[in-house]
């Protein structure tokens, strides 16, 4: 969709695209971009006859959404000539978005930063590589003299492999600070939070491809059309088969085009439509009794809070009518196995962690978790969000999702052979190693916050923007007056994102080029949990340098380079890739990351095509049994060769051939109930045929299973549990017995570590329906909440809605991906949407004169004006309006491209929506809210 036709004058053609991009016009244009001292002067070569012409297939993963589509690179002589589809992967079967298809642009990349720059003056100014390693590792050293480690705050980035993830939460431990984080915080993290604290894992449970099974799939807070392309491939499979589809969504997406039962939601009320079908569910008996009874825990307070949401309250509440939500809940019970699909409409509200929950809840109530075609499908946003989460920069959690417990950060000294005492030693005090750190989402309040206010000895000095894009954030204005006051702003990407444009600053920032994750190699894991191979295509263009290459740089100025590579090889200042696997392998049983060698990933990647498309398992071949990238988890050492698990909680299969039970994570039993699984409730070929808890030392032993390890074994596993016995004895014993390392427990209805320990419908922070602000408020303020005061009832005690009486939202398109910089400067994908648009009712736009194609400004009530075209179009309904957040570039009405480095600024460029968004903030994860709030429109 585009909003306006190109003119020949402005815009980019495409035909005289295709025409420059040919490789040798290509190779052209990029000479005439190559900085001075790296551009030979021209010579007349000798003419070589048949001179051969080395041409070879690299086999990589597209780097955009989390699907893990395989693309095949034809690289002639270290250039990458052409890409073509992998019709032998069985995720993406030769098919390609927009985005998939235009990924050889990295191999240009006309916009990319090309060489470290400072700014001086108000001005971006080239330096050598040496310079910005030394200058910016003398100011944190600095930093860490006058203000200590948690001055600094690292943001990293879903778009580095496992290993750079991996690589960049042990640099910052090293530093000494858990303040660092990356995109999860602001798509996910209420995901993890919500599922984790049900199931056991916070995960997708199925696969894309599993959907073929499913007799009915509810896609919630999803658009994948457009958000996940590929993956509708196998939902339209499964709907030839007969499979019925529901959408809800506030919005008519191209998603909602396909469905069979589309429903309009007010935004902000998705846990009262839940229990509204749930409602339903309970009503008819609907429900599966025996999977409630057996693997479940706490059902019953769900059913009080479901009672009362009869169908005239839901319908009040949701705007939704009674007949419509009956339809659902029938759909859905009289359709199994069925699925639920949601992203970030789910997940990206101050509630957003219980509505996770509510969903999952649904799944428990009608039997369809750990079954084929059943599951709670979660589409991640980035290439490596899911990886980047199991084992890279999390604020509360070392990798692996082992939390900052003394005990956590005693097996990670010892998988990294540092002194546990020196490693304390590195952190202002054992208080604050123990502590989760500041989150992505607010760390401008942790510069603007006063000082008596902060939970840590000093506000941020110093931030490291390492492959995010800020305008993917909300409170911009916020976000800018933060960035004015830091000592020193760092931006480390293969683009120079708004980032080094929106900052207002004179100097004090600085440009580091990073190579892009196709001129480096390593596993990417895609929301799936397969994990797949990448191999490297090409050469880092210009002075670009990998990401663990820089990480290494700093820690060698830093003064912990020794430790950051203890045990992994380093090779012209970069770490061996395939040996910080190795130290994964070693160090992540919890999550089952420790089957997953490099040697048996590269495997996968070679035979792909002796997958089948719809189980995912090898059928022949040298990965017979296997299931594609080894799903994790992945149990015990590579030599066990465990499957993979395909389906999390399936007790179908054993536990050796990628079965499993709900997680023992909370105990035995509460309030006198017990959470273990009932009688008869566990995996095929299980010897002990009831619940069971995690299994250590001591149950090896009463169950007389501790004789079956080796020496070696007993002595490493002795006092340790499944997690931290680094031999994997212990793990290894309990699978051979049939038992899941984890336990065999109830997943869980009631959470009685939650604000809600059963999820309540809350209004939005900012309502248009004060009348239900008094019934369903909000929760109260929090002094001190991931280090910071956090607000709650204060902002939705202040009525808003009088002078903003639109409700606002926002979404994804299928050109852009996440902040947008990458593929705004991609030409391929420019030329498809040139506008920053607002998709307005018609009856809304005449309020105000707005006309298609027109600029019209949107005001927020934090004084944001942002000024964008109208589209005026009924897929938004009156009262509400929607904003895709990709865009960036703009700053409320004026060009920033004169603020970006030259040549650097994005083909297209646009007003962020995020500049607009208003206060709020997940109860659990400090999740960002983006889905609800208000605004109204002037004509510009």
């Amino acid at each position: 969709m585009s909003l306006q036709k190109i003119t020949p004058d402005e815009g980019r053609r495409r035909r005289r695209f295709l025409v420059g991009a040919g490789i040798t016009a290509g190779a052209g244009a990029l000479a005439r971009h190559l900085p001075l001292n790296i551009m030979q002067p021209a010579a007349a070569a000798d003419p070589v006859p048949n001179a051969p012409v080395k041409t070879e297939i690299k086999h990589t993963v597209c780097s955009h959404c989390s699907v893990g589509c395989s693309v095949e690179a034809v690289v002639s002589n270290g250039v990458w000539v052409r890409q073509e589809p992998a019709f032998d992967s069985p995720l993406n079967m030769g098919a390609h978005c927009a985005k998939g298809a235009s990924v050889r642009e990295h191999g240009f990349g006309e916009h990319r930063l090309r060489y470290p720059m400072k700014l001086v003056k108000g001005k971006y100014q080239r330096i050598s590589w040496d310079q910005a390693i030394d200058e910016i590792g003398e100011r944190l050293l600095a930093l860490r003299q006058n203000a200590g480690p948690d001055a600094l705050m690292v943001i990293g980035s879903s778009k580095h492999n496992n290993e750079q993830a991996y690589l960049l939460r042990k640099w910052v431990s090293l530093w000494g600070s858990n303040n660092v984080d990356h995109q999860a915080r602001i798509c996910h993290s209420t995901t993890v939070a919500g599922v984790a604290q049900t199931y056991g894992y916070g995960a997708m449970t199925n696969s894309f491809n599993d959907l073929h099974y499913s007799k009915a799939v509810l896609f919630i807070g999803s658009n994948p059309a457009e958000a996940h392309p590929i993956s509708m491939l196998h939902f339209l499979h499964a709907k030839e088969l007969g499979a019925k589809m529901i959408v809800i969504d506030p919005r008519f997406t191209r998603t909602a085009r396909f469905a069979h039962h589309y429903i309009r939601i007010r935004p902000g009320t998705d846990i009262a439509l839940v229990w509204g079908i749930l409602w339903h569910i309970f009503a008819n008996g609907w429900e599966d009794r025996k999977f409630i009874a057996d693997r479940t825990y706490g059902m019953e307070e769900v059913r009080k809070e479901v009672a009362k949401w009869t169908p005239e309250k839901v319908s009040d509440v949701t705007g939704v009518p009674e007949a419509a939500v009956r339809t659902a809940a029938e759909m859905l019970a009289l359709n199994r196995p069925s699925s639920v699909v949601w992203c970030m409409g789910i997940t990206q509200h101050h509630v957003g962690t219980a509505n996770v929950r509510a969903l999952s809840i649904l799944q428990l109530a009608l039997g369809n978790i750990g079954v084929p075609g059943g599951g709670a499908n979660i589409y991640r946003g980035h290439d490596n969000v899911q990886g980047a989460t199991d084992v890279g920069p999390n604020a509360d959690s070392l990798p692996g999702y082992y939390g900052l417990a003394e005990g956590a950060w005693k097996h990670f000294a010892t998988v990294w052979d540092v002194d546990y005492e020196w490693l304390k030693g590195r952190f202002g005090s054992k208080e604050l190693m123990e502590k989760p750190g500041i989150t992505v989402s607010r760390w401008y309040d942790a510069v603007n916050e006063q000082a008596q206010y902060m939970d840590q000895p000093s506000n941020l000095r110093a931030v490291f923007y390492w492959g995010h894009a800020p305008n993917s954030q909300t409170r911009l204005p916020d976000m800018k007056a933060a960035m004015q006051k830091l000592d020193m702003l760092v931006v480390i990407d293969p683009y120079p994102s708004l980032t080094a444009a929106m900052h207002g600053r004179q100097d004090g920032v600085y440009l580091l080029p990073a190579a892009s994750q196709f001129e480096t190699q390593g596993s990417v894991t895609a929301s799936n949990r397969s994990i797949q191979w990448r191999e490297r295509v090409i050469q880092p263009l210009f002075e670009c340098k990998t990401d663990h290459e820089i990480m290494y740089l700093f820690a060698r100025k830093l003064g912990f380079a020794e430790q950051l590579c203890k045990r992994i090889k380093v090779v012209h200042n970069e770490p061996v890739v395939e040996d910080i696997l190795r130290e994964i392998n070693r160090s992540c049983w919890t999550i089952g990351y420790t089957g997953c060698s490099p040697e048996r990933l590269k495997l996968h990647m070679e035979n792909k095509h002796t997958f089948n498309p719809t189980t995912l398992r090898a059928e022949s071949g040298p990965c017979k049994g296997d299931y594609y990238g080894l799903p994790w988890p992945c149990w015990g050492t590579p030599e066990m060769k465990h499957p993979g698990t395909p389906i999390l909680y399936d007790l179908s299969k054993p536990i050796a051939q990628g079965g499993l039970p709900f997680r023992a994570n909370w105990g035995v039993e509460h309030d006198g109930q017990s959470l273990l699984a009932a009688d008869g409730s566990t995996n095929r070929d299980s010897e002990i045929d009831t619940g069971y808890p995690e299994f250590d030392h001591v149950f090896l032993k009463k169950l007389g299973w501790w004789a079956e390890l080796t020496p070696a074994e007993q002595a490493a596993a002795e006092g340790k549990n499944w997690k931290t016995d680094l031999s994997g004895g212990i793990i290894r014993v309990a699978i051979a017995h049939g038992c899941a390392p984890y336990g065999n427990a109830r997943a869980r209805c009631h959470v009685w570590n939650f604000p809600d320990p059963v999820p309540v419908h809350r209004e939005p922070l900012l309502s248009p329906r004060r009348d239900l602000v008094a019934k369903y408020p909000t929760y109260d303020d929090k002094a001190n909440f991931w280090r910071l005061p956090t607000l709650y009832k204060s902002v939705q005690a202040v009525d808003f809605s009088k002078d903003y009486p639109l409700i606002m939202t926002s979404g994804r398109l299928v050109e852009y991906e996440g902040g947008g910089e990458e593929t705004r400067s991609n030409p391929w994908l420019a030329e498809l949407q040139q506008h920053m648009f607002c998709e307005v009712n018609p009856q809304d736009a005449a309020q105000v004169g707005a006309k298609l194609g027109e600029y019209i400004w949107i005001e927020t009530p934090t004084g944001a004006r942002l000024k964008m075209m109208a589209m005026v179009t009924p897929r938004v309904p009156p009262g509400t309006v929607w904003m895709p957040f990709h865009f960036g570039g703009w700053w409320m009405g004026e060009d920033l491209e004169k603020h970006y480095p030259e040549g650097g600024a994005p083909e297209v460029r646009g007003e962020s929506v995020n500049t607009g968004w208003t206060y709020g903030y997940d109860a659990v994860t400090m999740m960002q809210e983006t889905k609800v709030s208000l605004c109204r429109l002037a004509r510009a």
